[in-house]
């Protein structure tokens, strides 16, 4: 697993999980363009206080593989090419086909996210 997941500053974790609330055939209106971005960025960011200001974090997203702090607002969903771990497969009556994830870690728990792309 360690050869798929790369680590992301704190921000770039934040804006990696807004960006998992596209949908991700079809997204009318990514969440860049969106008018409550400031507010999806902040709910994010909620989610990920939890972990405290030490927390590491970790994706399967290859843009982080030479940036630890890519723009995944920008390329939103569909610009974000990942290492899959179940990615083009088809999985009881689910064909999934892309996926974007993060982990979150500290001293005391781990938070796994992930979203799906699926028919």
């Amino acid at each position: 697993m360690p050869r798929r997941l790369y680590p992301l500053e704190a921000e770039a974790a934040v804006a990696a999980l807004a960006v998992m609330a596209e949908e991700w055939q079809s997204e009318p209106a990514p969440v860049r363009s969106r008018p409550d971005l400031n507010a999806v960025l902040a709910d994010a960011r909620t989610l990920l206080d939890r972990y405290g200001p030490t927390a590491r974090y970790w994706t399967n997203a290859t843009a982080a593989a030479s940036d630890p702090a890519p723009d995944f607002v920008a390329a939103g969903l569909q610009g974000t090419g990942s290492h899959g771990f179940l990615t083009s497969e088809y999985l009881n009556g689910l064909d999934l086909l892309d996926d974007l994830g993060l982990i979150a870690v500290n001293d005391d728990e781990v938070g796994v996210f992930w979203s799906f792309g699926a028919y």
